[in-house]
């Protein structure tokens, strides 16, 4: 496993296992079967409604001798609804009863959203409707900035309940904004990226910030089939140049793309409750793109996005949201 070197000097593990879409049933096993093959990443968040299962595998694992808990780096993330100052610190501390951790890894801003506030003794997740049995329910943003949040999280790392701080789905113009006043900068950023997303100067300009980067749906449209945000010819699995480099490479189209994602230098989190598909997606550092595949993988950009808020959050939750515009 390689790992990605972070401006404190520690280094997040390059291959994780994302929980979204994970049902609670699943995850327990996924993270004992996660473990045994060797990753040492996870990806969660407050959102996916698993983490109580995700900490009852951390917990079977570590007592089973799989690892211990300092060889694991654990990621969760705030959510829309918890923005406020004051939700901040009891937001995580919830994650962390749920995972039955003592401190993450790594916690992150989970979109530059803030919604209003929903109290979990009345609904947790809250999702996305503040109030779902309303006729048209819809989403109610809150006017929270960002400074106030980040503010929160710094506190967060203070008292040694986080050892890292960072966003999901921050631009450019967001990032250069939240590096003017943090007094602990982000650590890594998580976005989508694939070979129809490569966001070529977003990764330059968290490298030339000594902001790391995860990269979420490595694989692209196949995490968006089954929720109708895309169609299965969106993928670029089946397209010659990916299978050309495969059958040369002697990989499977997935592991091309998985391939290139890495040699790029970012993180990646697949999500995958198949073990086969565990140690596949995990088979990926004894072998090379030439440079010259590389670029023809990076010829298949588009800027095509699958999860934007500006297209969803009308669609699904009746509120015309963008933010990347």
């Amino acid at each position: 496993m390689n790992n990605i070197e972070l401006s404190k000097g520690t280094s997040l593990p390059q291959v994780g296992l994302g929980f979204w879409k994970v049902s609670p049933e699943d995850a327990a096993q996924t993270v004992i079967a996660a473990i045994d093959a060797g990753y040492r990443h996870l990806d969660s968040a407050a959102d996916y409604g698993n983490e109580a299962a995700v900490g009852e595998g951390i917990v079977q694992a570590i007592r089973a001798g799989q690892c211990s808990r300092e060889e694991l780096w654990v990621t969760s993330k705030l959510w829309n609804t918890d923005h406020k100052a004051e939700h901040v610190r009891p937001a995580l501390e919830r994650t962390l009863r749920d995972l039955q951790l003592d401190y993450l890894d790594l916690y992150m801003i989970h979109f530059p959203i803030a919604l209003e506030y929903v109290d979990p003794a009345q609904r947790y997740p809250a999702e996305w409707f503040f109030e779902p049995s309303d006729p048209k329910p819809a989403m109610k943003p809150a006017k929270v900035p960002i400074y106030e949040t980040w503010r929160a999280m710094e506190e967060l790392v203070d008292a040694g309940l986080v050892k890292h701080i960072g966003v999901c789905n921050f631009g450019v113009s967001l990032l250069r904004d939240l590096l003017n006043y943090a007094r602990i900068p982000p650590a890594v950023l998580q976005v989508e990226l694939h070979p129809r997303l490569s966001q070529q100067k977003l990764l330059r300009f968290c490298a030339d910030n000594d902001i790391g980067v995860t990269g979420f749906s490595p694989l692209g449209a196949l995490s968006y089939v089954d929720i109708d945000m895309a169609q299965r010819d969106d993928s670029v699995l089946e397209l010659e140049v990916i299978r050309t480099i495969a059958s040369r490479a002697q990989r499977s189209p997935a592991q091309v793309v998985l391939r290139w994602a890495i040699q790029r230098g970012t993180a990646i989190i697949p999500k995958t409750t198949r073990p086969e598909r565990l140690r596949e997606n995990l088979a990926l550092f004894d072998f090379e793109l030439s440079e010259e595949e590389m670029k023809a993988i990076d010829s298949l950009n588009e800027d095509r996005r699958f999860n934007d808020p500006g297209h969803f959050c009308e669609a699904a939750f009746n509120t015309f949201f963008p933010i990347y515009e």
